[in-house]
């Protein structure tokens, strides 16, 4: 049987206290405390903050960390008011602004990008679907080239308004497969997710995205990973178990998170359940704090992530924010902790 030795090359040191420059992974003994120690990350949490001007749902969103992102597009409350929204809305880490609108309102676009530099395409305009492109520069919104095959509730990855990944979505009653690459001046037809599926989670950039998730009718929700690598689609590990329209937060396929949406449960279709991607698998952390709420939208990193809108239990449409902190690093005891 291999030793510690015969596997990293050193010893186990001792310790009296907690060695200085602690790193991810690092074990020791504690003479002290006569205990195996190493340091590890913990669970992570979510804290409440500030709300949308407008509650929605099916909005996209984009941005590098919880405190700048933008949010837009979405369907509003039922009713009068219930026609596909183009407003969008920006945040600081403390509160949204609302900056420029669209130029087309919609609900399910798909988006990616920063908070000055983002691309928001397809989506529903009620009826029909919407293959139009807007490019925002940090100050307005322009139309750009169409999507080849207008859809919504597909999933977008990429890092500015010049690189994006339009992949799956659905033009009822055809889901795709159909995966789109935008190089700033037009979209190109790419190779196609191995499942068709809309309503699926989506992270990551133009040569390296993660999907998961989605469903297609009728009431088919699906477990399923899929990981680009800028040529192909290939099937990994599955989510914990099967769900649509959460929120999704990532910065390439080896690290993002997902977060709530729409589960297959006969009980109860709302979750609020959490999972971490570290390029291999997929880990449960800490719940989103509030209601269990789907159609919610996601940007970020796996390590800084905000989740915002939504629909509540009740149908109710949502203008919470949820901020994702960092599981920080601390001592762990080994057969213990």
């Amino acid at each position: 049987m291999s030793d510690y030795k015969t596997i990293h090359g050193v010893n186990i040191r001792d310790y009296t206290t907690d060695p200085d420059n602690l790193i991810e992974g690092q074990v020791w003994f504690d003479k002290t405390a006569k205990a195996l120690q190493f340091q590890a990350a913990g669970a992570g949490s979510w804290a409440s903050g500030g709300n949308l001007n407008t509650a929605r749902r099916q909005m996209a969103g984009a941005g590098v960390s919880s405190s700048a992102a933008i949010g837009f597009g979405g369907y509003l409350a039922p009713g009068a008011s219930s026609a596909p929204s183009a407003l969008c809305e920006s945040y600081n880490g403390s509160a949204w602004s609302e900056v420029g609108d669209l130029n087309t309102a919609r609900r399910g676009p798909m988006g990616n990008g920063t908070q000055t530099s983002a691309l928001a395409y397809g989506g529903s305009v009620d009826p029909g679907n919407s293959a139009k492109t807007d490019s925002w520069n940090g100050t307005a919104w322009t139309e750009v080239a169409d999507l080849n095959s207008g859809r919504q509730q597909g999933a977008g990855a990429g890092a500015n308004n010049t690189s994006a990944l339009a992949s799956g979505g659905a033009d009822f009653p055809t889901i795709h497969k159909l995966t789109e690459s935008w190089n700033g001046t037009s979209w190109t037809e790419v190779a196609d997710l191995n499942q068709e599926r809309y309503g699926h989670q989506g992270f990551g950039l133009i040569n390296s995205a993660i999907v998961c998730g989605g469903q297609e009718p009728p009431g088919t929700y699906y477990k399923l990973t899929e990981s680009w690598n800028g040529s192909g689609w290939t099937e990994l590990n599955d989510i914990s178990f099967e769900r649509s329209f959460g929120g999704s937060a990532g910065s390439n396929n080896t690290s993002g998170l997902i977060f709530g949406g729409t589960d297959d449960s006969p009980t109860d279709l709302r979750t609020n359940l959490v999972e971490v991607w570290n390029g291999t698998n997929w880990t449960e952390v800490a719940d989103l704090s509030g209601a269990k709420f789907t159609a919610m939208a996601g940007a970020g990193t796996a390590t800084s992530a905000i989740a915002f809108g939504g629909e509540g239990p009740s149908n109710e449409m949502r203008s919470a924010t949820e901020e994702w902190i960092d599981p920080t690093l601390s001592t762990k005891t080994a057969d213990t902790d």
